[in-house]
């Protein structure tokens, strides 16, 4: 399973975020466990100072933006889909 977790306080930018990794993770049928961090320690604990930010299996994978639909696929294309 896939581990992504998407870092923000939520913003519109982050709301985008995660629309955007729902609708990724559901076009291409993979096994996610998708995780939220609002908390602001949490974010910054992470050396995270812009946020949206996207991790895929621990790592930042997205900082500072908001990743398309297209771009996550790729992250998770890249990433293994068969966890």
């Amino acid at each position: 399973m896939t581990k992504i977790e998407i870092l923000g306080t939520g913003c519109a930018k982050c709301k985008m975020v995660e629309k955007n990794v729902g609708r990724a993770v559901k076009e291409l049928v993979v096994d996610a466990e998708i995780i939220k961090v609002e908390n602001i320690e949490d974010i910054i604990e992470r050396g995270i100072m812009m946020t949206p930010a996207l991790f895929i299996d621990g790592e930042a994978k997205v900082v500072g933006k908001v990743a398309t639909v297209d771009e996550i696929k790729e992250l998770l294309r890249k990433g293994g889909e068969e966890k």
